[in-house]
């Protein structure tokens, strides 16, 4: 039985999973096989993802594959209500997820989707499967393999693995290139910028805007915010992006030194406190601080409570911090996703591949070997396969090698 804000919102919801269903065709071609073949027929899935538009049309797909879909939110301020009521009405669908949920009741949907008892878990930060290994580790004979969906919950797993502590094996969907290299990329570098501009209305043209981080949701805010006219900063921990970064025409300096002249500021990192009270007491009267890496970890907003002397509501989603020295810190959607929470999140057209991945690395683990638990790539096949059909979609043919060539590929022999 689901748990969502009002089943009323439920005609606005389909209309938006409908429009986001006509830019996901390659999920749609999924779909299509599960209906013929039932590949999760009698199984049980937990989902602990976004409560989006795309998220439904993933759920849609797996439900047409046969299995019982029971979803919760991964983050309390992403969830789109009327998507939640609109899966529970039209579609049949379990949701336990309301928008703006407190931590109880985020981990109580957890625990509701967990009560169904599910053979295979897709995650979104590694909470549901946390939860299964200090809880109800007698659900893990009975689980066949996780998901997991984003960099710091993949870190998470194979550290889990690393200490031993993993019980379950699992896909790590995030590290597939039909993922990362485009969900993390154009995802999240364009629906961030998108958020801070239905957030804040700033112009970022010749603001100095600096990402904090340089993997690939880095990489891709870094480059839509240049595009838009911003002075780009960049600041790292790993020599080789740094470098990378700066090869790619960005200045990079120590965080502390950025926050002496940064107008903006996002966190992309997936770790805690990368803003904290060095960087506030250099900020500048007016700096705008946003994250758009992993929940709201990544600022230090407990620091940036102490030290202000005022905090107000300004509008929605930006609080203004007045400190001792009298300068003012906009904090943006309580620290939380500026991407998931003032905007929409990534666009349809790249979540496409992105849960196809979660949908095809589903199919595998039910009809492949028995895996032990540890944490496993997604196979080249579905890689490839994904990118095939994106491409397929958009109308664009490549070459293919002949046999000639894959000869001299394959043989020493040939020489130079």
């Amino acid at each position: 039985m689901s748990d969502i804000k009002d089943i009323k919102l439920a005609s606005h919801g389909k209309e938006r999973i409908l429009w986001a269903e006509q830019d996901m065709p390659v999920l749609g071609l999924i779909k299509e096989q599960f209906a013929e073949k039932k590949p999760f027929k009698g199984l049980n899935m937990g989902l602990c993802l976004h409560v989006t538009a795309e998220t439904a049309n993933l759920a849609r797909t797996l439900k047409e594959g046969g299995a019982g879909v029971y979803l919760c939110a991964s983050n309390p301020l992403s969830t789109q209500d009327d998507v939640a009521a609109s899966l529970t009405k039209d579609f049949g669908i379990d949701v336990y997820a309301i928008r703006g949920e407190d931590s109880d009741t985020y981990y109580k949907h957890i625990e509701s989707v967990l009560s169904q008892e599910p053979n295979i878990t897709l995650d979104d930060g590694a909470d549901i499967i946390s939860v299964i290994h200090k809880k109800h580790k007698k659900l893990i004979k009975n689980i066949k393999a996780s998901m997991e969906e984003t960099t710091t919950g993949v870190i998470r797993l194979r550290s889990m693995e690393s200490a031993g502590e993993l019980k379950i094996p699992v896909i790590a969907v995030n590290d597939a290139d039909a993922k990362h290299l485009f969900d993390n990329r154009y995802g999240t570098g364009q629906s961030t910028i998108d958020g801070i501009i239905r957030a804040t209305d700033v112009l970022l043209a010749g603001k100095n805007f600096v990402v904090m981080g340089y993997g690939w949701c880095g990489k891709g805010l870094a480059l839509r915010a240049k595009g838009i006219g911003s002075n780009v900063i960049v600041t790292e921990v790993d020599p080789v992006k740094a470098l990378e970064a700066v090869m790619d025409g960005f200045r990079v300096m120590k965080g502390t030194e950025a926050a002496k002249i940064g107008d903006i500021f996002c966190t992309v990192t997936g770790d805690i406190n990368i803003i904290d009270a060095e960087h506030f007491e250099n900020m500048k009267d007016g700096a705008i601080v946003s994250n758009s890496g992993h929940f709201d970890i990544e600022i230090n907003i407990k620091k940036l409570k102490k030290m202000a002397k005022k905090v107000k509501k300004v509008k929605d989603f930006i609080e203004e911090y007045t400190l001792s020295n009298g300068n003012r810190i906009y904090l943006l959607a309580e620290g939380r996703l500026i991407n998931l929470a003032s905007a929409h999140g990534h666009p349809a057209s790249v979540m496409d591949m992105s849960f196809s991945v979660q949908a095809l690395s589903a199919e595998f683990v039910v009809f492949g070997e028995t895996m032990p638990p540890k944490v496993y790539d997604v196979p080249k096949e579905i890689d490839e396969r994904i990118a095939f059909l994106k491409l397929k979609s958009l109308g664009v043919e490549i070459d293919v090698l002949t046999e000639e060539q894959i000869t001299y590929l394959k043989s020493w022999r040939e020489g130079t």
